[in-house]
Order: structure tokens, then sequence, then C-alpha cells
């Protein structure tokens, strides 16, 4: 019998950081994490009273060691995908705005790559849409 029990949905800040030559940066996830070895676009888990600005702000210092002004996060689209193992509800934002360099804090391979070359890399399948919508873009 299906298991009636609700899943807890995992609510993750994304950004499609994109600099002065219309390019957008994505990172490969590490090997041991959910979805590990696909691509993906910085981010991360939104915490218990944190906004989306916070987050995501909070999320690409940490990972990438740039600094992003909360006003600079232009909200994208929401996604909610169920993976089977693990719901999330992506809520993307452009950031066309940094100041740093990015670096891959924890070891992660980063990439900046044009647009028409996103179908050459394998993203978890919650990212097709975003991937659709900076096509259309």
């Amino acid at each position: 019998m299906p298991s009636t029990e609700a899943k807890a949905l995992v609510r993750v800040a994304v950004g499609v950081v994109c600099d002065d030559e219309h390019r957008i940066l994505i990172a490969r996830r590490a090997e041991q994490r959910h979805q590990g070895g696909l691509w993906e676009f910085p981010g991360g888990k939104i915490e218990e009273g944190e906004t989306l600005a916070q987050a995501l702000v909070r999320e690409l210092h940490e990972e990438l060691g740039i600094d992003v002004a909360p006003e600079r996060c232009e909200p994208l689209m929401t996604i909610e995908h169920d993976y089977g193992d693990k719901a999330v509800r992506l809520e993307v934002c452009w950031v066309r705005q940094f100041q740093g360099v990015p670096t891959g804090k924890e070891g992660q391979p980063l990439r900046w790559i044009d647009v028409a070359d996103l179908n050459d890399y394998a993203f978890p399948k919650a990212n097709d849409a975003i991937v659709e919508a900076i096509q259309g873009a």
C-alpha cells in the first residue's frame, strides 16, 4: 500500500548568475550529494526565517565567495519537483550583478557557459524548466 505520509518540501534558493558576456555560471554537484555528479545553478537551502533574497545572498557568498546585494536578486520562477526520495521547491532568481570572482569554495568545479550550450550539460530533472526559461529569455 502506498504511503500517505507527505514528504517535507525542501525550499532551495537558486541563482542564475550571469556575467557581462551573458554567460551563465554552473557548478558540478559533489558525487556523494543528492543528484551528485550533475551540473546545477548555484544556491542552497532556505533556512527557517530567511527570505529568498537573504538565503541566496548567503549561499552565493558561502559557495562561490561572491557578494550580491539582495535587491539584485530578480525573481525568475518557482519549480516544485518530487524526486521520489526528496521533494524540492526551487525558488530561482537572476543574479546579473555581483562583486568578486566566483570560485568553488566547497571544491566544486565551476564553468561559465553560453546559454546555447546549456543542453550540453546534465542537470537534475528539476532544472529542466530553468534551462528552458533561460534559453527563452
